[in-house]
């Protein structure tokens, strides 16, 4: 009997063994992760409810609400709040449009030059966005238009665009065009089969792509600090008083988006759970 031969039996226990570290190391990464996830989320949390004057969880002084209330009565925050949701607004109205057509441009156009044209639309993503705040700045102010909202809105557009161009190019590229080209034929103009054929098959890709440039643009900080002039969003509001210190209101604002994102997140499991059963029932 070989030595190969004795040792075969073992293979199936160190296959077990081996199995069984790699659910123990599974598991340990997956409790590290969750609570390097969750850990910040919770102490943020809980600094909303305390009663000393600055974010803190080491320094506890009991629990209390008056940073809710003073959240309600600090007008600028509430202000930059309103200016970020306008923004978002204007910015979803500019991106969707100009990223629809440039994936249009590139499914399409049939050209040897698709490859460099696709590398100029997607470059906004590879730019740094403190450029992108300063040169959108230079630009319109050749044209007399000075640093707001507006000038906040053209520059987060000029990437979010390139992101949703990125969710129309993959969307249509799984889209079959035979039902296009038979509308054609048999005599619908282009604007009726837009209407009836392609803009259905993209109306989930519209509104993700909404979705995800509204969070964008009401997260953005580097592109909007340089464009928004004298003017101000949320997310610029709260830059600006990192240099006084910061109060508990901000872990409000934190908890209060959080609760949302949960309550968004909930809603749209149950409405895709309900899809789903009634796909399966008919």
């Amino acid at each position: 009997m070989t030595a190969a031969t004795l040792a075969a039996p073992a293979t199936p226990v160190r296959r077990t063994r081996e199995g069984r570290w790699a659910n123990v190391v599974l598991n340990v990464y997956m409790v590290i992760f969750f609570i390097y996830l969750f850990a910040p989320l919770l102490v943020m949390t809980l600094a909303a409810f305390n009663a000393y004057d600055y974010p803190s969880v080491t320094q506890w002084r009991g629990w209390t609400l008056k940073w809710f209330d003073a959240l309600a009565g600090d007008t600028r925050i509430l202000q930059g709040l309103r200016n970020s949701i306008l923004v978002g607004i204007g910015v979803i109205a500019v991106s969707i449009p100009l990223g629809l057509s440039g994936a249009f441009i590139l499914t399409r156009l049939q050209s040897r030059w698709n490859g460099v044209l696709y590398g100029v639309l997607v470059s906004p993503i590879l730019t740094p966005g403190i450029i992108l705040g300063i040169s959108t700045l230079i630009f319109w102010r050749n044209f007399q238009v000075p640093g707001g909202l507006f000038l906040a809105m053209m520059a987060q557009a000029t990437f979010i665009a390139s992101y949703s161009m990125l969710m129309f190019l993959a969307r249509l590229q799984r889209q079959d065009r035979s039902l296009e080209e038979a509308a054609l034929d048999l005599g619908a103009s282009s604007v009726h089969v837009f209407r009836r054929i392609t803009l259905p098959f993209l109306a989930p890709t519209i509104f993700t792509a909404a979705v995800i440039a509204f969070l964008q643009s009401i997260e953005n900080y580097n592109t909007t600090v340089f464009a928004i002039g004298g003017n101000w969003t949320l997310v610029t509001e709260i830059g600006s008083r990192f240099r006084f210190g910061l109060s508990p209101v901000i872990n409000v604002i934190g908890v209060i988006f959080v609760v949302l994102t949960i309550i968004a997140a909930t809603v749209y499991v149950i409405l895709k759970e309900r899809d789903r059963k009634a796909r399966m029932a008919r």
